[in-house]
């Protein structure tokens, strides 16, 4: 019984020897330089944090845009941080040349695998260096607008006056037909008034009534006249020129001071009508004459 008992005593700790003296032998050899490996890796770290502070002080006093100004921060980090890793383990003795080539190989499939996302990263440098549009723009594309709020790397952010987000991936934008509006609009509006109505003294409302308004844009002459000879009305085309943000309350408010400004002259804002006359006052007839 007593031997059983030392035989797998013996058993149990013979692996656990094994490893305890391995790890003593990989230290006696290794531990100066796995110890150099770990000071090496700590100072690229506090290296990679006081660049990036310095550089992101420095970028930040130039007119670049802050996609742009991301990108060369997170580059010069990463590109410390492999430096470092790299000498890290160079110092404990593993063969860099084969680790890189390694890499290398595994970098081509990990390409090919995500073709979608490498798309989406090269669409967004290329928007941003060839700044088709810029943050606060608004812009239309595959029947989508809105307001320029993020430019990203990966894709573009748009806002709209109801607080939602569209997040647009960058490759659905490059090579695409964009419509840039920029940060000012040109409302599309329109009202009608009968035919018997002094059409110069309806413009004239009109005019006086942009000018009043605070959030239409004075330096722009805004487009005002006859546009079509409706059936009941005549319509009178109204195209000021706004800020983005002031897109719908401007159209509301003029709207709003137009309905006012004609009640009170009297200018009449017709509905759809059509007018009958019967021609021949014979009495019809009362019933059918059906042939025998």
């Amino acid at each position: 019984m007593a031997a059983t008992t030392t035989v797998g005593a013996n058993i149990g700790s013979g692996p656990t020897e094994s490893v305890v003296n391995f790890i003593k032998v990989f230290i006696a050899k290794k531990g100066i330089d796995v110890a150099g490996a770990v000071i090496i890796i700590l100072v690229g770290f506090l290296a990679a944090r006081w660049v990036g502070r310095a550089l992101q002080r420095s970028l930040e006093k130039k007119d670049m845009e802050p996609p742009v100004r991301m990108l060369i921060l997170r580059l010069t980090k990463l590109l410390i941080l492999a430096l470092t890793l790299l000498m890290a383990i160079h110092n404990v003795g593993v063969d860099v040349t084969a680790l890189v080539a390694g890499v290398g190989v595994v970098g081509v499939g990990v390409g090919l695998a995500m073709q979608g996302v490498l798309g989406n990263l090269v669409a967004g440098l290329t928007i941003i260096f060839t700044k088709p549009y810029r943050v606060g723009d608004y812009i239309e594309i595959h029947d989508v607008h809105g307001q320029v709020a993020q430019i990203e790397l990966f894709s573009t952010i748009l806002t709209h006056a109801d607080r939602s987000r569209v997040i647009i991936p960058n490759r659905k934008i490059v090579g695409e037909i964009l419509h840039n509006y920029g940060t000012i609009r040109q409302v599309d509006m329109n009202v009608g008034v009968a035919y018997d109505t002094n059409i110069p003294e309806a413009l004239s409302v009109v005019r006086d009534i942009l000018k009043r308004n605070p959030r239409v844009l004075k330096e722009f002459t805004p487009g005002v006249g006859v546009n079509t000879l409706a059936d009941s009305s005549i319509n009178i085309a109204i195209r000021p020129w706004v800020a983005v943000p002031d897109y719908g309350a401007a159209q509301a408010e003029i709207y709003q001071a137009l309905l006012e400004e004609f009640r009170a002259r009297n200018i009449q804002v017709p509905f759809p009508q059509r007018e009958i006359r019967i021609l021949n006052g014979a009495p019809q007839p009362s019933g059918r004459h059906v042939a025998a």
